[in-house]
């Protein structure tokens, strides 16, 4: 076999990594092809059920049409119709760049007005909720898109890794269900204002709920546990002579009062003398229950545990593979930043300047983008796989624009969208 020249085998090395290259996105298509039959399957599935149950199939003439289902009877067989009690206006316009957990971006603000469909005077249904400074919000994730789910998923934090569904907190549910635990500033009216949010414009709440640490919380639980054992462990009142033999060093012998002391130095010696003839073995019982006092039945005490018992959580949570990014912004960013005026200013309104929807002041705007640019908030294929550094998302009525480099986030510039976000 002649060899080949070098201008050969370069052009033949070209065609083999050109062959690779074709081989991986044939293959990427294949799994693109068999993801969309098993959603249009689906769809399908879902069509027809939808069809039979509306009654647009004429059923035949010989069997009667089913009976109605009560609601009662459909609630038993968890099928529930469920309507929105009100819709967040979010300083999120877009997926891109928002939260993808409450606690990442504090400075993050929404309001939730409850529809007047649901109560005919929604500002009823909130009194008393200005006493709690958090609550429970379930909404739906309703920018899901083609709404398919697999029951492994790769959280961002695991930088590809994968792990069960119900393990994390992935949009991509089968019940497409989100819950979050947000911060109550104010109510005003039938409009309650929240912060430390990670829901975009236009979210459909379901529910919302007080959040009560002595129930939601185990550590409070633990500490009222623990409580609760201290005060049935304390000691009862000790005599003159228990508390003198304490003094001494000595074990308490005796729980029960002595009337009719004469001589307590007489009595500590006798005292003395007694112990020095028990057994080692049931002295200690004694000191153990005499220390205990008088208790409740060991059946009717409440348990004390331990904090491991209470809280455990899987060890990527706190030690992800994926570290916090160090964000910084650009001179230009900056000022561009601080042409924004805050939600409360009372400047003229016809002022050139942009304004917030949302964000208090500029200090308060920069703060929420750290936060969210902190978390790198770049799905795992982006961050692997795209060549192109520069993201692009929305905060209120700011565009931000910036670009990640290694351990960094940098913001390059800030400018007014051209319409105001939040309206739904």
């Amino acid at each position: 076999m002649v060899p080949l020249c070098n201008c050969c085998g370069e052009h033949v090395n070209k065609l083999k990594q050109q062959v690779s290259v074709m081989r991986k996105e044939i293959k990427n298509l294949r799994q693109m092809l068999e993801t969309a039959t098993r959603a249009h399957r689906k769809h399908m599935l879902s069509i027809e059920s939808a069809v039979s149950k509306v009654g647009v199939w004429e059923p035949k003439k010989s069997q009667p049409p089913p009976p109605p289902i009560s609601p009662q009877t459909a609630l038993e067989h968890g099928k529930i119709q469920t309507s929105p009690i009100g819709y967040i206006h979010s300083c999120f316009s877009e997926k891109n760049g928002t939260p993808r957990q409450p606690t990442v971006c504090g400075s993050s603000r929404a309001e939730l007005r409850l529809q007047h469909s649901v109560f005919n005077n929604p500002e009823h249904a909130l009194v008393g909720l200005e006493q709690f400074s958090h609550i429970w919000v379930i909404f739906l994730f309703h920018k899901n898109g083609h709404m398919s789910h697999k029951a492994k998923v790769k959280p961002p934090r695991l930088n590809g890794e994968r792990v069960g569904l119900y393990s994390t907190r992935s949009p991509h549910r089968p019940n497409a269900l989100g819950l979050t635990l947000t911060k109550l500033d104010k109510i005003v009216g039938d409009t309650i204002h929240l912060s430390d949010i990670d829901m975009i414009a236009g979210t459909p709440v379901l529910d919302i709920k007080p959040y009560i640490p002595d129930y939601d919380s185990p550590c409070s639980r633990k500490t009222i546990d623990l409580e609760s054992c201290q005060s049935n462990t304390d000691p009862a009142p000790l005599s003159p002579i228990q508390a003198q033999l304490n003094e001494e060093g000595e074990c308490q012998f005796d729980d029960s009062p002595t009337p009719n002391l004469v001589d307590p130095l007489t009595m500590l010696e006798e005292a003395k003398a007694y112990l020095s003839k028990r057994d080692p073995g049931q002295l200690s019982f004694d000191c153990k229950r005499s220390s205990v006092g008088l208790q409740e039945p060991e059946q009717d005490r409440r348990p004390c545990f331990t904090e491991e018992a209470y809280s455990t959580i899987a060890g990527w949570i706190r030690e992800p593979p994926v570290g916090s990014l160090d964000v910084r912004f650009t001179p230009h960013a900056q000022r561009e930043l601080a042409e924004f005026l805050p939600t409360s200013s009372s400047g003229p309104s016809d002022s050139n300047r942009p304004r917030f929807r949302f964000l208090r002041s500029s200090d308060e705007a920069a703060a929420a983008i750290r936060g969210v640019l902190a978390a790198d908030p770049r799905s795992v294929y982006r961050r692997t796989r795209c060549k192109d550094k520069l993201f692009f998302f929305t905060m209120d009525t700011a565009d931000i624009t910036c670009w990640f480099g290694p351990g960094f986030a940098e913001v390059l510039r800030v400018q007014p969208v051209q319409c105001p976000v939040g309206s739904i």
